[in-house]
């Protein structure tokens, strides 16, 4: 992984969680609230971001500090398809 890629992905880490600080203790977020954050461009550009920041949740899942849900139920984020939210560990 190139320097650049670890920094970004660093950085969706950091961006999930700083999101989740923001809210109340139960609240989720989408992958697509960190792209957002972490992305500096104009436009949709975020988008090329959300596969980096799924991977980046379940790396926070794995290590114990968040929890990936579909449909309010936490999910094996290794088998989750489709839309997710994250949320803190209960």
């Amino acid at each position: 992984m190139t320097g650049t890629g670890q920094q970004r992905d660093q950085r969706l880490e950091q961006a999930i969680l700083d999101l989740l600080d923001g809210r109340a203790p139960d609240a989720t977020i989408c992958p697509s609230d960190a792209a957002r954050a972490v992305w500096s461009g104009d436009g949709d550009g975020w988008r090329t971001l959300m596969d980096p920041a799924r991977r980046a949740a379940r790396r926070l899942t794995e290590a114990g500090e968040v929890e990936i849900t579909q449909g309010g139920h936490r999910v094996d984020p290794n088998r989750a398809r489709g839309p997710i939210r994250i949320r803190r560990v209960r």
